[in-house]
């Protein structure tokens, strides 16, 4: 039998002074977690017992469709040269040296200690399809630290990673990953949406994000209620309503108009009289590039145009630009490349500008229109010269792009590209992600086996993660109130709290613990609060500390019945003694 009076379960009245969001402050007030150093916590008793709790469906799902592995947290420096993210994972990896002076660095992922295995052992076709999986802690060094356990440095993840002979196999692989993950949250008791995501450094074709709405989040998440389309901000899309174009002025070619310290897009619009959504805007980048002869790294201009309501996704650019690296361009460079300073730039009379073919452009300055403007006629844009501005643009026609591409942030309250519904734009938490890997790490590291017909072929991978802490914070973010939290029971560190009102009335201490005996034989978990504390102290604990039912043994019990506090709804309900085991069978059973 649990009792509290024997455990270490350190509650506090006041949150710590950092503290932001409600899971860093609640789960440090209930005693599950303290601060060791930014970013690396303790997971104390309550907190312990939620993880293994998550762990182990996490665990049940994932035996259903693939096997645990357990991988070292230690990786050689040769392995991830092998991959090509040794360099391009910067100060975010942990590195270290051995006593030889070999360079070691803290696993933050393991394609490259999965594909290592599957380089030297899988050789034929009729090894695959394999998942293989692992629940261990990972290592990340944030530059910044925040929130409690939702950007920390150390971390619980489960990874599992896929090798199919072919994409029809990914596609397998994927969709059972898609299916566990949807039983494992749902399991858990998380409301959260499933969207179409940006692979970043992880690299693929395809990947999902599992994400739950809640103000402590730093993503940003697009979806539909009406037909359930979703995507984070790095993939969204919207349909633009039409847009009536300006009539054209003069001979319809471009026109000088003096428009003196007018460089804002607003400013200029009201200047001219006309809406942003007329004008241009001309975002200057430097984009660092490698010398094919010299194998330095050189910085390229990168102009970008959008229209000029709408923000520049800069993932978004970053994809359109194959993964380069860019930084805004210094005021010096602007004078080189477009001979105007800033506030006034635009598309025309700009030097050497750079074609595209199958994914690589020419020498000269990259170009890229947003999507938004392609077929707009007689925009307004920067003139190049200083208090001016010009009127009749017209892309295609007055300036040759680059590229077309979608580059813009999706705004809420714009059209569903599927159903046409306003689209609502909110703040999340991402608790798992997917990805198509392709042949990125099977191809870089000579992973090999051998087909049907006996040639030899790459497989194909893929990539599954999980954060075990981030289904706990999303479960506090989800549910709590101004006195504590609630956890769902499947997660719970105890489903019932059984609290005798006072513990020196031998009636109530010994009904308390013949209920919590009965309890706990019947297969729930019990904590029993026989602290000698009045009522109130103990009543504010039993809110503080996401248990989700409270049996609170008080004077009825000389008429044998007790009262349960449902603590999401605050709900309280007299219930016989004699039928506390049929009752808590039935609110808690079918949740299992």
């Amino acid at each position: 039998m649990y009792r509290w009076s024997e455990l270490f379960i350190p509650t506090l009245r006041e949150a710590p002074a950092d503290a932001e969001v409600a899971s860093h402050k609640f789960l440090v007030r209930a005693g599950y977690i303290r601060q060791l150093a930014a970013g690396i916590y303790s997971y104390l008793f309550l907190g312990n017992r939620s993880f293994n709790k998550i762990i182990a469906i996490v665990r049940q799902e994932m035996d259903k469709i693939g096997q645990e592995f357990y991988l070292p947290a230690l990786h050689p420096r040769e392995l991830w040269e092998a991959s090509g993210r040794w360099a391009v994972m910067g100060d975010t990896m942990f590195r270290l040296k051995d006593r030889k002076g070999a360079d070691l660095c803290l696993g933050m992922t393991e394609e490259e200690v999965m594909t290592e295995i599957a380089r030297k052992e899988l050789r034929s076709y009729r090894q695959l399809p394999q998942i293989w999986y692992q629940i261990q802690s990972k290592f990340r060094d944030e530059a910044r630290p925040k929130s409690g356990l939702l950007r920390v440095r150390q971390f619980i993840m489960k990874d599992s990673y896929s090798f199919d002979v072919d994409a029809a196999g990914l596609d397998v692989s994927y969709l059972k990953h898609h299916d566990a993950y949807c039983r494992i949250f749902d399991r858990c008791g998380l409301k959260y949406i499933v969207v179409e995501a940006h692979s970043g450094a992880m690299g693929g074709s395809q990947s999902h994000e599992f994400m739950v709405r809640t103000t402590a989040g730093e993503d940003l998440v697009v979806s539909c209620e009406k037909c359930g389309y979703a995507a984070n901000l790095e993939r969204a899309t919207s349909r633009l309503r039409p847009v009536d174009d300006l009539p054209a002025e003069g001979n319809g070619r471009p026109l000088e108009v003096h428009t003196p310290g007018q460089k804002t897009i607003e400013d200029v619009a009201r200047y001219l009289g006309v809406s942003p959504k007329n004008k241009m805007k001309t975002l200057a980048y430097m984009a660092d590039e490698r010398d094919p002869e010299t194998g330095k790294t050189r910085p390229r201009p990168v102009v970008v145009f959008m229209r000029g309501d709408h923000q520049l996704n800069e993932t978004k650019l970053a994809s359109a630009m194959g993964g380069k690296e860019f930084r805004t361009m210094q005021a010096e460079e602007i004078k080189q490349v477009f001979h105007s300073p800033a506030g006034f730039l635009g598309p025309i009379g700009l030097q050497e500008v750079a074609t595209a073919k199958d994914g690589d452009f020419s020498d000269g300055v990259i170009l890229l229109v947003d999507e938004a403007l392609k077929g707009r006629q007689n925009l307004i844009g920067g003139a190049n010269k200083e208090d001016y501005h010009l009127k009749n643009i017209t892309p295609g026609k007055d300036f040759q792009p680059t590229a077309y591409a979608d580059l813009r942030s999706v705004a809420a309250g714009e059209d569903c590209p599927n159903c046409g519904q306003a689209l609502r734009v909110d703040t999340a938490v991402e608790i798992g992600h997917i990805f198509k890997l392709g042949y990125k790490y099977s191809e870089s590291m000579g992973a090999r086996v051998l087909e049907r017909n006996g040639k030899e072929v790459t497989p194909i991978m893929g990539s599954y993660g999980i954060g075990i802490e981030r289904i706990l914070t999303a479960a506090v973010e989800q549910r709590n109130d101004e006195n504590g939290f609630w956890l769902p029971p499947q997660i719970a560190p105890f489903e019932i709290l059984v609290s005798p009102t006072n513990v020196g009335d031998d009636k109530v201490r010994t009904t308390a613990e013949e209920i919590t005996r009965r309890l706990e034989a019947t297969g729930f978990d019990v904590l029993l609060d026989d602290r000698d504390e009045r009522p109130g102290v103990k009543f504010k604990d039993a809110d503080l500390v996401g248990i989700p039912f409270r049996v609170t043994v008080g004077k009825k019990v000389t008429e044998g019945t007790v009262e349960v506090v449902h603590r999401s709804t605050r709900e309280i309900q007299g219930v016989s003694i004699a039928a506390i085991t049929d009752y808590f069978e039935k609110q808690l059973r079918a949740r299992r």
